[in-house]
C-alpha cells in the first residue's frame, strides 16, 4: 500500500510515507465517520477499519469533534490505513491554520494523510459559525495555493479577492511537503476546478451513472491546466445502512436523505439532476412548510437506493462492487448513526462491507 523513499533535503535525516493509491484498486473502500461514536470512539472505529483491510478512514466535522485533533489520535494508534478529512471547510478556518493542523496530521501518521477540503454550505457557515459566504470557489483556489505554499515553503505571502496574508511561517521544517490535496465537489464548476488544482475530488450521493461524466470533466480541466489527469482520484461519499432486509436499510437512511434535500438547496438540486426532480420538489415544498413528516415520506425508496448502500451485508457489498465498477476508485461507506448505540452501527456497517469479505 505504500511506497517508502527518502525526501530530498540538504541532509537526508528523514523518510516519508508516499500512498500507492493504486493498489488494489477492485477491493479499495473507505469508511467515513460523521457524527454519533464521540472522539474516542471514532478512535476505536478507525482501528478497527484498519484490522480489517480498509484503504482509508475519513472524518467530517460539522457539529462533531475537531476532526484534526481525532485523526491525530488515530494516526497514534494506526500504522497502514490512510486518514483524510471529508471534508474541512475552507470558511471555518484560516488557510495557514488548516496547513498547520495538515501538516501536523502528516508528521505524525507518516504521511499517511489525506487533506479533503470544500467550501460546505452557505445554509451552515453564516448561521452557524458568523463568517460570510461568498466566492467559495475562489476561496477555495486560494486556500489551497496558500495551503501547499506553506507545506511546501514553510512559509506564505498571498494576496488573493478572498484569503489575504502578509506573511506566515512554520515555525519547523515540515517533513510531509505534497500532502495529497482533494476537492469535494457536486457540480460542473466545481469538478472543473479539482481537474485544475486538485489531487483527488470527493463526490457524494453519487449514483452508478456518475463516475463517467465526472471523469471526463476532470480530464478536460486537466488537460487544459497542463496537468495529467491519469492519478486524479474519484472518490464518492455513500450513506449507509445494513440491515436484514432491504427495506429496513431503506426506511434508515431516509430521514437523512429528507434533511439534506430539504434543508441543503445544493443537495436538493443534486438529487433532481440523478432524476428524481419530482421528489426533490416535493421535498423543498415540505421542508419550506416546516413539515418534517412530509418530507420525509417524498423521499422515495428509488431515490435512496439509487444514491445510498442500503440492504443486507451481501447486497451492499455487491453495491460496492458496481460503484467501483461505474469507474469510482474509492467508495467511502458513510453510515448514518446517532444515540447511544452509534458506535455498535458502524461497527457492524464496517464488518459487513470490509474488503474481500474480510468481516
Amino acid at each position: 500500500m505504500y511506497d517508502f523513499f527518502a525526501t530530498l533535503s540538504s541532509d537526508c535525516r528523514y523518510f516519508r510515507v508516499r500512498p500507492n493509491l493504486q493498489s488494489g484498486t477492485m477491493s479499495r473502500i473507505g469508511i467515513a465517520i460523521s457524527g454519533g461514536p464521540n472522539p474516542a470512539e471514532i478512535v476505536d472505529l478507525v482501528v478497527l477499519a484498519e484490522s480489517m483491510g480498509y484503504d482509508s478512514a475519513w472524518v467530517a466535522e460539522g457539529h462533531g469533534g475537531d476532526q484534526f485533533a481525532i485523526l491525530a489520535a488515530c494516526a497514534m494508534r494506526t500504522s497502514r490505513i490512510l486518514l483524510g478529512t471529508s471534508i474541512s471547510s475552507v470558511f471555518v478556518r484560516t488557510a495557514p491554520t488548516i496547513a498547520m493542523a495538515a501538516s501536523s496530521v502528516a508528521d505524525l501518521s507518516g504521511g499517511r494523510f489525506i487533506l479533503g477540503l470544500g467550501s460546505s454550505h452557505k445554509a451552515q457557515v453564516g448561521p452557524e459559525h458568523g463568517v460570510v459566504y461568498a466566492k467559495p470557489l475562489t476561496r477555495t483556489r486560494e486556500t489551497v495555493a496558500v495551503v501547499r505554499s506553506l507545506l511546501r515553503d514553510g512559509e506564505a505571502s498571498f494576496s488573493g479577492a478572498t484569503v489575504r496574508i502578509e506573511k506566515f511561517d512554520l515555525w519547523y521544517p515540515p517533513r510531509h511537503r505534497d500532502v495529497p490535496v482533494y476537492l469535494s465537489a457536486v457540480f460542473p464548476k466545481a469538478i472543473a476546478l479539482c481537474g485544475e488544482i486538485a489531487d483527488g475530488v470527493i463526490l457524494t450521493r453519487s449514483t452508478l451513472g456518475t463516475a463517467a461524466p465526472v471523469r471526463a470533466q476532470l480530464a478536460g480541466s486537466a488537460r487544459a491546466a497542463g496537468r495529467d489527469p491519469g492519478g486524479l482520484q474519484v472518490t464518492t461519499l455513500l450513506p449507509t445502512a445494513i440491515s436484514e432486509t432491504r427495506t429496513a436499510a431503506l426506511a434508515a437512511l431516509r430521514p437523512g436523505l429528507a434533511f439534506y434535500a430539504g434543508f441543503f438547496p445544493r443537495y436538493n438540486k443534486l438529487m433532481a439532476a440523478h432524476g428524481f426532480a419530482a421528489e426533490a420538489a416535493a421535498i423543498a415544498d415540505a421542508w419550506a412548510r416546516g413539515d418534517r413528516q412530509a418530507t420525509e415520506r417524498a423521499v422515495s425508496d428509488a431515490m435512496i437506493d439509487a444514491t445510498s448502500i442500503a440492504g443486507t451485508a451481501e447486497q451492499c457489498r455487491a453495491r460496492l462492487d458496481a460503484y467501483r465498477q461505474s469507474g469510482i476508485d474509492l467508495p467511502i461507506i458513510s453510515p448514518f448513526a446517532r444515540g447511544p448505540d452509534a458506535k455498535a452501527r458502524f461497527e457492524t456497517a464496517i464488518r459487513a462491507c470490509a474488503p474481500d469479505g474480510a468481516g
